[in-house]
């Protein structure tokens, strides 16, 4: 059966369900694939634009009475929804008349028009589901205007951190299960309301100026920092938390988790978990972001100041963000060579105000958090750093498409980007789906 329906965009519908009882049937190896007919998803404005859902049994006799209930919106604002037996393709034709996206949603449903599940999984892995998006003139889009005074405030934290010297504040070696590398857990002294602190391996037989320097950079999270055991034999790597709580403190065994505990409640906001405070937002100079921004300048300060560092190699990287701090990395340091900022968090926060099927999941927008989006300090990256997305989701509505596209539209370096179909935050399909890289030299 073929069904075809016009459309132009439709509401998202998300309700997760009870996990039902499958007996023997193995819905483990079920998954409701989609993308495009068109290879590349990418097209221009009015072109129609046909995604394909199956649900793909692995062979299976599907239970009756199946369906795939799907939803799309686009950037346009228009929206529609529909329901199609599981037992055959489902086509959707859209199109979209500017630049932007357009997203199409979609569960996979039984008789009791409940969510399919899988057992034992979390989140978007424990549904059958699709989640995906199509990109129009994709390299139009544009974010809101940056501040006008967005150097002048950048110039400012940079002299604010030259306020405070660097200096190391402990050093202290662990062990390493890595032969021939060394560990230490570190505390560097940073303005604002914490130091840096991570976890700094270099080679044992290191010499001086032999070594390229990667900083990592972890995700959204106030769990403590794991401890690292090892480490790579060729280059120096510092690996920080984004809050600079003290880490011999926080791995007591005694005392570690109520220290832990603390420091984490400390750094709530108006009941708010950090970064997410509207009134504490309101200020780019007391937003949750600038330490977080300072720390990030400072972990850099203190790699290049190792010895071992080549003076040539400065590596950023993370993802979400990660992906958001390795952005501030790269455009606040011009010594940073190469920036891999994976699915990454917070770009253009101002989209869900402007009528774009924007995050699910995010800050809520106040102006000011302007000066911290990636999309206005895309343009402080020099064109000696290469940007290189290496992940971002098609299906990605924590970090959506249209914000990651504008970021990338406005660095002027050399850059490169994957985009990958069905791709959500968390999820990567485990299956062949669509996935393409656009690369661009520096302009």
């Amino acid at each position: 059966m073929r069904k075809t329906i016009l459309l132009w965009a439709a509401l998202s519908l998300g309700i997760l369900l009870a996990i039902p009882a499958y007996g023997e049937w193995e819905v483990e190896k079920v998954f409701l694939k989609g993308g495009t007919t068109k290879e590349t998803p990418l097209y221009t404005i009015w072109e129609s634009i046909e995604f394909v859902l199956e649900a793909d049994f692995a062979g299976q006799t599907p239970p009756e009475n199946y369906i795939i209930e799907w939803t799309c919106s686009g950037d346009d604002g228009r929206e529609l929804k529909g329901t199609a037996p599981a037992d055959a393709p489902v086509h959707i034709q859209t199109m979209l008349d500017r630049p932007g996206f357009v997203r199409v949603r979609a569960h996979l449903r039984n008789e009791k028009g409940e969510i399919v599940r899988k057992p034992n999984l979390q989140g978007d892995a424990s549904m059958v589901f699709f989640d995906g998006s199509a990109g129009v003139d994709i390299d139009q889009i544009q974010g809101i205007p940056a501040p006008p005074d967005l150097e002048a405030f950048w110039a400012h934290q940079k002299a604010k951190l030259e306020e405070v010297p660097l200096s190391v504040n402990y050093r202290t070696k662990i062990p390493c299960e890595t032969a021939g590398v060394k560990i230490y857990v570190v505390s560097v002294a940073c303005p604002g309301p914490a130091p840096v602190t991570g976890y700094l391996s270099i080679p044992d037989d290191a010499t001086p100026g032999s070594l390229p320097a990667q900083v990592i950079f972890p995700g959204y999270t106030d769990a403590r920092q794991g401890k690292q055991t090892t480490g790579p034999k060729d280059r120096i790597m510092f690996v920080i938390n984004a809050h600079g709580y003290d880490l011999l403190k926080a791995h007591d065994p005694e005392t570690g988790l109520e220290y832990h505990r603390q420091f984490v409640e400390a750094i709530r906001s108006n009941g708010f978990s950090y970064a997410f405070d509207p009134a504490q937002n309101c200020n780019p100079e007391t937003a949750y972001f600038n330490g977080m921004a300072l720390r990030v300048m400072r972990a850099l300060q203190f790699v290049k100041s190792l010895p071992e560092w080549n003076g040539r190699d400065l590596e950023a990287q993370g993802g979400s963000q990660g992906g958001l701090q390795t952005i501030w990395a790269a455009a606040l340091d011009p010594d940073v060579t190469l920036a891999i900022p994976n699915i990454p968090w917070c770009c253009n926060l101002a989209g869900k105000s402007c009528g774009r099927v924007s995050y699910s999941w995010g800050i809520p927008y106040v102006s000011e958090l302007n000066y911290y989006d990636p999309v206005h300090l895309a343009k402080f990256v020099p064109k000696t750093c290469t940007v290189k997305i290496q992940r971002a989701g098609l299906g990605d509505y924590v970090c959506p498409p249209s914000g990651v596209a504008a970021f990338y539209n406005n660095l002027q370096c050399p850059k490169e980007i994957t985009w990958v179909q069905g791709s959500t935050h968390g999820f990567i399909p485990p299956y062949q789906c669509q996935r393409f890289t656009l690369a661009t030299p520096a302009k």
